[in-house]
């Protein structure tokens, strides 16, 4: 069999897997799990915790394979997908586990991706198999071939679930599709492996999907959880984070106080750990109200110690293997709603709780 025949074969048994009846959105959202990085080698016990907890959606935000981990005579290593059917074996191999398998038939997914699904480790706009990654990033997520989004650049998502009053968007960005080169630190004694550029012409979504992001932020909600596979607020580690590029994160505060969308936190990954972040403007930053970013990252990992600093954290930092929820507390009096986070290790055990007034994510008329 050849290549283009074995990309076939699978495709069609992705495009299979997405006719089977799909788990449905209720019609009032009220708790949120999500999480990424999930080494599709390794075991995966975490979906059944997950699943225990009922949430209504499970948001897969990146990482969720890693076909950029090859077998290189006998060892794993990270080097950039050449061949798509990489990419394909890596998700058919997700989906044979079955853990995720039985997840999948219960829980609504909804799904970006970060770097190693994409195909290369920190790669970005210039990776040349990102049209073929979208498509099968597509048909493994069950996306109508008639779908607009497969005729668009890159993977980025929007949806409106609940009534009047009740209403979560749920935006999911792609950080990979567009974005510039990143700066890689010269200073050895710098944090991490990047520094910030002062170059205003790099992006991370590119020009459409700002457009797109503006049109999205002016519709009607009054939660809305944005998923970025990359961290929006901590950037003093030095590794892959919105701060490589300040002018594009102002950017977003900017555009979240411009179009007056209220109710905006933010969910992301890729780091393996746990933190909460919270920018209330303390490092300079304009912040239209304060933006919290809930990071939760390690679905197959194991326990290390983390030192990195991090003024921005709330809580505890975690590195090991766990997942997210963010659950809505509607109150019958809309000011006295809240968001809880919570995070859970793999056996479902608490980490951390934090709790958000949305009357607090409002911006000022």
């Amino acid at each position: 069999m050849t290549k283009i025949q074995l990309l076939s074969v699978v495709t069609l048994l992705f495009q299979s897997l997405s006719l089977a009846a799909k788990p449905t959105v209720p019609d009032v959202i009220q708790k949120i799990a999500f999480g990424s990085c999930a080494k599709e080698r390794e075991l995966q016990p975490i979906w059944n915790q997950i699943a225990k907890n009922q949430p209504d959606i499970f948001l897969f935000i990146g990482d969720n394979q890693y076909a950029d981990l090859q077998d290189i005579k006998g060892e794993l290593v990270s080097t950039p997908v050449t061949d798509a059917n990489r990419i394909v074996e890596a998700y058919e191999t997700l989906a044979a586990i079955p853990e995720f398998a039985q997840f999948k038939q219960t829980v609504p997914i909804l799904a970006t991706w970060d770097d190693h699904d994409y195909g290369a480790n920190d790669a970005g706009t210039d990776y040349p198999l990102k049209h073929k990654s979208q498509q099968i990033f597509l048909d493994f997520f069950g996306f109508d071939k008639t779908d607009p989004i497969r005729k668009q650049q890159g993977v980025y998502q929007s949806y409106i679930y609940g009534p009047e009053g009740k209403r979560v968007q749920v935006i999911l960005l792609d950080t990979r599709y567009h974005r510039d080169a990143i700066t890689p630190k010269t200073n050895k004694n710098d944090p991490g492996r990047y520094v910030a550029t002062s170059d205003t012409t790099r992006t991370i979504l590119g020009e459409t999907q700002w457009q797109w992001l503006e049109q999205q932020l002016l519709k009607p909600a009054e939660v809305r959880i944005i998923a970025s596979s990359i961290q929006v607020v901590a950037y003093q580690h030095g590794w892959e984070t919105w701060g490589t590029m300040p002018h594009e994160r102002q950017r977003l505060y900017d555009l979240i106080g411009k179009t007056k969308a209220n109710g905006v936190v933010i969910v992301s990954g890729d780091r393996h750990l746990m933190e909460v972040s919270v920018d209330k403007g303390q490092r300079g930053n304009q912040v239209p109200y304060p933006i919290w970013d809930f990071t939760s990252s390690g679905l197959t990992d194991n326990i290390q110690q983390v030192n990195e600093v991090n003024d921005f954290r709330i809580g505890p930092v975690y590195r090991g293997t766990n997942f997210g929820e963010l659950e809505i507390l509607w109150n019958p009096e809309f000011e006295n709603s809240k968001i809880k986070f919570t995070a859970r290790d793999g056996d479902g055990q608490i980490l951390t709780k934090q709790w958000v007034s949305i009357n607090a994510l409002q911006v000022d008329e």
